[in-house]
């Protein structure tokens, strides 16, 4: 098995990423006004964007380090941006970069490790559901109601079949799967929106 060592770009290239995404988040959930509800939004989101974004990508990297392969974190600049700009127009679109994999995969080894990134997602969208749902904390509720929804949201965009996205190799790899992993995530995000 192949053991990646951490490098300081690739580090710093998950917190860049991690950054953005926590800012573009806010300002959608606050406003571009810099306040103190901009500051909360930042903080709430750097929790729950952090996990998601995080865990979503170290879900793709381990597992390609699993089946052999080197896998590498890097930063889009030009992505950042538009995730950063489009969220000043009231929506995000987020593709920070990824987890650029280097070693011989066939489709279903592909398919598996594009899978756990949006997986990983609904995973800890359905925890912060259940979070939300179960504590009597005002402050932990909403923060859980944001991580479930940036989460759900997260699982379900990766699931594009086109492009870089993730539901590309699932689609490639067996569409049923693919079907029944995109149905679950849509109807989270939609669940979100019924609360």
């Amino acid at each position: 098995m192949t053991r990646h060592k951490w490098q300081k770009e690739e580090v710093l290239d998950l917190l860049k990423s991690w950054f953005i995404l926590s800012l573009a988040f806010a300002i959608l959930f606050a406003g571009f006004e810099f306040s103190l509800n901009l500051l909360v939004s930042f903080c709430m989101a750097t929790v729950t964007v952090g996990t998601g974004f995080l865990l979503h990508e170290l879900a793709h990297k381990f597992l390609a380090e699993k089946y052999g392969c080197v896998a590498v974190y890097r930063a889009d600049p030009l992505m950042l941006g538009i995730t950063l700009i489009s969220s000043l127009f009231g929506f995000i679109f987020a593709a920070p970069g990824g987890v650029y994999i280097m070693g011989i995969l066939d489709k279903r080894r592909n398919g598996i490790i594009s899978l756990a990134g949006p997986m990983t997602n609904l995973i800890l969208a359905l925890i912060f559901l259940a979070t939300s749902l179960l504590t009597k904390s005002e402050i932990i509720s909403s923060l859980s109601s944001i991580g479930f929804f940036i989460n759900a949201w997260l699982g379900a965009f990766n699931m594009i079949p086109f492009g870089p996205f993730d539901g590309k190799k699932v689609w490639e790899w067996n569409r049923a799967i693919y079907v029944a992993s995109t149905v679950i995530a849509v109807g989270l995000v939609f669940l979100r929106f019924m609360m």
